[in-house]
C-alpha cells in the first residue's frame, strides 16, 4: 500500500513538470515583440484561415504564413503575421488598426457559434479576460471571441486591451511570462472613439458594415519566472478528480489480481500437479475440462492471417502510445513546443514498424501460416492505408467548408514519402527476423486431424455479452483521461497531464489483461477452445464500443451542421478503432502468454 501511494504522489507531482522545449527569449526596452496570428476556432469542430477575405478582419502589408513542424500543420495551425505592433515596454493606448468592411451575415453566424480568435505572443496564447480569477488566485481566462450576443442583439469586439505580462531579469533584459486581452465593443464616432464607457454598438442589419478596429497595449510586471509561465495556462485540471479515478482503478486491479491468482493459479498449479500423475480416469477428465481440449488450441482460427496482421498493428499503436506518454511525462512534450507531439507521434508509430512486423509474423507462424510474404506486405500498409484514406476522405469535407485545418497535400505527400522511408524498411526487417527466428510455431501440444465440436456455452459467457461485460473495466481505467483528451481535441484546453494517464495506461493494459484471462479459462472449462478471435473481439471491441459512446456523450448530440457531424464522428470513429486494435492485440497476447503457459505445464499423449 506505502508503494502504491508513493507510486501514485509521483504522478501527481509528474503533471505539472516539463522541459521548456524552446529557449527562452529576451527582450530589451524597444523590441518588438511578434503577435502571431492563427485561425479562428469555434463550435462547428474546423477552423476558418484568419485571413480569409470572406471574413474582413485587418491584415499586415505583407501576409508572411510562419514555419511549423509536421505535428502543427497535422493538427491544424497555420500561424501568420499580423497588423499589431508590440514593443517591449512601449505601452500604446487607442492604436487604430485598420478600417475594414464586414459581412454582416457571415459574422452573426460567427456569433452563434461561438467563433474565437487564437493569437500567439512569444510562443504563448493569448487568452481573454473575462475579470475573476480563483481560489488560488489564477486568472479566469477563456477564450478570445470575436464577439457577443445580448438581448437578441449581437455586439462586435472591435477593441482590444492586450495586457503583456513581463519578468525583470535586471540589466534591462526582459521575458514575456504570460498574455491576455479584453475584446470590447466601442463606438467609432467623433470623441468617444475609444471611451471605455461608450455603450457598446449591436452589429448592423445591412448587408455589409464598415468597421473600424482599434488596440491598445499595457505592460505589467510580474513575478512569473519563465520557467513556470505556462502554470497559468495549465490550471484548469481537478486534480482531485483524476487522484480518485485512479486510486479507485488501482484497487479494481488488486481486485482482479487477488481474484487471478486465487481462482486461477491455485486451482491450475493443483490441475496441473494432478495432471502429472500417471492415472487420469473418466471422472477427473470430466471435472476438469480444459485438459481435455489441449488437441484443440494450438489450432489455426479462421482468418489467421487477418488476425496477425490486426494484433501486430495493435502492438505498433500500443508501443507508439506508451513511448509518447512516457515522453509526455518525463517532460519531453512541453506545451511551448507546438506540434511535438503529432510529430513525436507520428515517428515513433513509424519506427514502431518493426515491432509489429515482428509481432505480426510471429503470431502468423504460431498458427502455421505460410504465407508469409503476404503478410510481410499486408502489416505495414493495411491498418495504416485505412487510416491514412479515411483521414483524406475527411479532409475532402474540410476542404469543402474552407476550413483552414484541411491538410494540404504537399503534407500528404511528404507523409506517404516518410512512411516508406521509415516504417516501411523496419517492418520488411522485422519480419524477415521473426520469420527466420522466432519459434513460437512450436507448440507445447500436438493438434487433432478432427476438429472437436464446441459445447452449448452459457450466455454469460458467450463472446459478445462478455465483450460488452469486460469492456466496461478497461474502459473506467482510462474514462476520466479520455475526457480530458477530447476537451484538448476538440475545445481549447491544452492537455499536459502525462503523469496521471501513464498511470491510466498502465491500468488499461492490466485490466485488460486479467479481464480477458479470466473469461478465457471460463471459456477453456467450458470445452470452447476457440479462444484466438475470442480473446482479440473481448479485449478490444467492448471497449471501443465504450470510447465511442463516451465520445456521443460528449458532443451532447448537438452538431452545429452536416458536415461538422461528419467530422466528428468520422474521427471519433477512428479513435475507437485504434482503441480497438489496442487493446485486442492486449488481450490476444496475454492470452496466447496463457494458453502456451498452462498447456505447457501439463503432461499429454
Amino acid at each position: 500500500m506505502r508503494l502504491i501511494r508513493s507510486f501514485l504522489l509521483c504522478a501527481g507531482v509528474s503533471y505539472g513538470f516539463y522541459f521548456p522545449g524552446v529557449s527562452p527569449v529576451t527582450y530589451h526596452i524597444g523590441d518588438e515583440i511578434p503577435l502571431l496570428v492563427n485561425y479562428l476556432s469555434s463550435d462547428f469542430l474546423w477552423n476558418i484561415d484568419y485571413y480569409s477575405d470572406s471574413i474582413g478582419l485587418c491584415k499586415p502589408n505583407t501576409i508572411k504564413e510562419q514555419s511549423e513542424s509536421l505535428g502543427s500543420v497535422i493538427f491544424g495551425d497555420r500561424l501568420y503575421n499580423s497588423p499589431f505592433k508590440v514593443s517591449m515596454l512601449k505601452n500604446s493606448e487607442c492604436v487604430k488598426l485598420c478600417d475594414t468592411t464586414i459581412d454582416t451575415a457571415l459574422w452573426n453566424t460567427f456569433f452563434g457559434y461561438r467563433y474565437s480568435y487564437n493569437w500567439l505572443v512569444d510562443g504563448l496564447p493569448v487568452l481573454g479576460i473575462d475579470g475573476t480569477s480563483d481560489a488560488n488566485g489564477y486568472h479566469n481566462n477563456s477564450e478570445l471571441f470575436m464577439g457577443y450576443q445580448a438581448d437578441e442583439q449581437k455586439y462586435i469586439y472591435n477593441h482590444f486591451d492586450i495586457y503583456i505580462h513581463y519578468n525583470d531579469r535586471g540589466k534591462g533584459e526582459y521575458r514575456v511570462v504570460f498574455a491576455e486581452a479584453k475584446p470590447i465593443s466601442l463606438p467609432r464616432t467623433g470623441s468617444e472613439l475609444c471611451s471605455k464607457d461608450a455603450k457598446p454598438v449591436p452589429i448592423g442589419s445591412g448587408n455589409h458594415e464598415n468597421i473600424t478596429f482599434t488596440y491598445s497595449v499595457i505592460f505589467k510586471k510580474s513575478d512569473i519566472s519563465w520557467s513556470t509561465r505556462w502554470d497559468q495556462y495549465l490550471h484548469v485540471y481537478d486534480f482531485d478528480i483524476q487522484l480518485a479515478e485512479l486510486i479507485s482503478f488501482s484497487l479494481v486491479v488488486l481486485l482482479l489480481s487477488s481474484v487471478l491468482v486465487h481462482s486461477l493459479f491455485r486451482v491450475l498449479k493443483r490441475d496441473i500437479a494432478a495432471y502429472s500423475e500417471f492415472n487420469l480416469d473418466d471422472e477427473f477428465q470430466q471435472d476438469y475440462c480444459w485438459k481435455i481440449i489441449h488437441g484443440e488450441v494450438f489450432r489455426s482460427p479462421s482468418k489467421a492471417l487477418l488476425l496477425s496482421v490486426f494484433v501486430g498493428s495493435g502492438s505498433q499503436l500500443f508501443f507508439m502510445a506508451l513511448c509518447t506518454v512516457l515522453l509526455g511525462s518525463c517532460g519531453f512534450l512541453s506545451p511551448s513546443a507546438r506540434g511535438s507531439l503529432g510529430t513525436v507521434m507520428f515517428v515513433l508509430y513509424a519506427l514502431f514498424g518493426g515491432v509489429g512486423s515482428y509481432t505480426s509474423m510471429s503470431i502468423y507462424k504460431f498458427f502455421g501460416g505460410q504465407n508469409w510474404k503476404l503478410n510481410l506486405i499486408l502489416t505495414p500498409l493495411l491498418i495504416p492505408v485505412f487510416l491514412f484514406v479515411t483521414t483524406v476522405l475527411l479532409n475532402f469535407f474540410l476542404i469543402y467548408a474552407k476550413s483552414s485545418g484541411a491538410m494540404p497535400f504537399g503534407t500528404m505527400v511528404t507523409i506517404i514519402i516518410l512512411w516508406f522511408i521509415l516504417s516501411v524498411p523496419v517492418s520488411i526487417i522485422g519480419s524477415l527476423l521473426s520469420w527466420k527466428l522466432n519459434r513460437w510455431d512450436e507448440h507445447p501440444a500436438k493438434t487433432n486431424q478432427i476438429a472437436r465440436q464446441v459445447p452449448s456455452q452459457p450466455w454469460y459467457i458467450k463472446t459478445w455479452v462478455a465483450t460488452f461485460l469486460a469492456g466496461m473495466f478497461p474502459f473506467g481505467a482510462m474514462a476520466v483521461e479520455l475526457y480530458y483528451i477530447y476537451a484538448s481535441i476538440w475545445g481549447e484546453i491544452i492537455f499536459f497531464m502525462y503523469g496521471f494517464l501513464f498511470v491510466a495506461f498502465i491500468l488499461l493494459t492490466l485490466t485488460t489483461s486479467l479481464v480477458t484471462i479470466l473469461l478465457t479459462y471460463y471459456s477453456l472449462c467450458m470445452e470452447n477452445w476457440k479462444w484466438q478471435w475470442r480473446s482479440f473481439i473481448i479485449g478490444g471491441v467492448g471497449c471501443s464500443v465504450y470510447v465511442f459512446l463516451h465520445s456521443l456523450f460528449f458532443i451532447k448530440f448537438k452538431f452545429p451542421g452536416f458536415v461538422s457531424m461528419v467530422l466528428y464522428l468520422g474521427y471519433s470513429a477512428m479513435v475507437s478503432i485504434v482503441c480497438c486494435l489496442v487493446t485486442g492485440s492486449i488481450g490476444f497476447l496475454a492470452n496466447l502468454w496463457f494458453v502456451r503457459k498452462i498447456y505447457s505445464n501439463i503432461k499429454v499423449d
